[in-house]
């Protein structure tokens, strides 16, 4: 299998799966001198784990990295750095009964067929979301990287299930998102959220939702035109997670309802540096950062493993049958996704960033 790596300079390369014996990543390219310790990416690790009982997977992974390369007395040395967690609770008897029925949403069919039968199958292995556990990973090593150049990366749930949060100021997001279950900092629509969740878990069904994530005091001049644009390569980050199958960038899709006068975001001066008075560019121009902030938006499908009945086909048999998946399994992974999204953002910046010359192959970290 092949395309397990993303960034150039910066190179994360992810390995292991759902039911494996550990998942792990790979980072070349970090520059030397950069404090880190299992506890500054463990702090990122654990805002990935299930938030709540009511709609979260019942599997109890206890997602304790050990770092194995590259840290010599609490810093990054410029080695190739590595990163693993052992898989422990979990429990694969339930998809050997199934492994020649595709789950009906999953990349059962696809993966089966692309490797002929040889994939790991158990828990949906190399394709399970288990594995952005590892994007996470390279994703705190990056955000440490950018704070250190006063970037920041911030992402929350926007919408779960149509309901939608309010428009907030950025001291409001910042102040509230965490305090949510779902991380929507609109408490109001973060209890609504909670509440369909929980309905839609009594019907055996799941439900998607929609992450906007901000990269603040972004730089002008990161990305590389024509084919390694900025929004290029971070969209092709955010698609590498299972649940993604939307990427928009500021307006968005809403451009195309909007006449030029309305979408050009205009130029003016503000404390002798020039900004826009809109952002419907979302940041990037040209497939270049202008120095607004970075917006975009995720939309992320609903968990396919669902215990309502659903047509699909035995495939040694070539016969059209039934299943219900069974296991342990999210109703809504929107607010797990969050993390995975901010990392993910975080890689590319970062990769971005060291080929601008923005960041040094070795940095002096005094950040406590």
């Amino acid at each position: 299998m092949t395309g397990n790596s993303i960034g150039d300079l910066f190179k994360v390369t992810s390995f292991g799966e759902s039911h494996g014996k550990c998942i792990g990543v790979v980072i070349d390219g970090c520059p030397a001198g950069l404090k880190l310790s299992e506890e500054i990416i463990q702090n990122e690790l654990d805002k990935r784990k299930p938030v709540h009982e009511n709609f979260s997977t019942s599997r109890r992974e206890e997602d304790k990295v050990e770092i194995l390369s590259g840290i010599f007395n609490g810093y990054t040395t410029g080695a190739p750095i590595c990163m693993i967690i052992w898989n422990k609770d979990f429990d694969s008897t339930t998809y050997e009964s199934i492994k020649f029925t595709p789950r009906p949403g999953h990349a059962d069919y696809t993966a089966y067929i692309k490797y002929g039968g040889f994939n790991d199958y158990r828990g949906g292995g190399r394709f399970s979301g288990r594995i952005t556990a590892s994007f996470v990973m390279a994703g705190a090593v990056a955000k440490r990287i950018l704070r250190l150049f006063n970037i920041e990366v911030l992402a929350y749930t926007l919408e779960i299930g149509g309901i939608r949060m309010k428009q907030m100021d950025l001291d409001e997001v910042i102040e509230y998102v965490e305090k949510s279950p779902v991380r929507c900092p609109d408490l109001e629509a973060s209890e609504k959220m909670l509440k369909m969740i929980e309905n839609v878990k009594c019907e055996g069904d799941s439900l998607g939702g929609v992450v906007e994530c901000l990269a603040l005091n972004v730089p002008v001049g990161l990305g590389t035109p024509v084919f390694d644009t900025l929004e290029g390569d971070i969209s092709k980050a955010l698609y590498a997670i299972p649940a993604v199958k939307g990427v928009e960038f500021g307006a968005g899709f809403n451009v195309a309802k909007l006449k030029g006068s309305e979408n050009n975001d205009q130029y003016t001066i503000k404390d002798g540096k020039i900004i826009t008075l809109t952002n419907n560019s979302g940041g990037i121009l040209g497939g270049i950062s202008n120095g607004m902030p970075i917006v975009c938006r995720v939309a992320i499908k609903p968990p396919s493993s669902i215990s309502k009945k659903q047509f699909s086909i035995d495939l040694i048999k070539m016969e059209k049958t039934t299943l219900i998946v069974k296991g342990k399994h999210d109703v809504c992974i929107v607010p797990r996704a969050v993390p995975v999204i901010e990392s993910m953002v975080a890689i590319i910046l970062v990769d971005h960033a060291i080929k601008t010359g923005i960041v040094p192959k070795v940095v002096k970290d005094v950040m406590e």
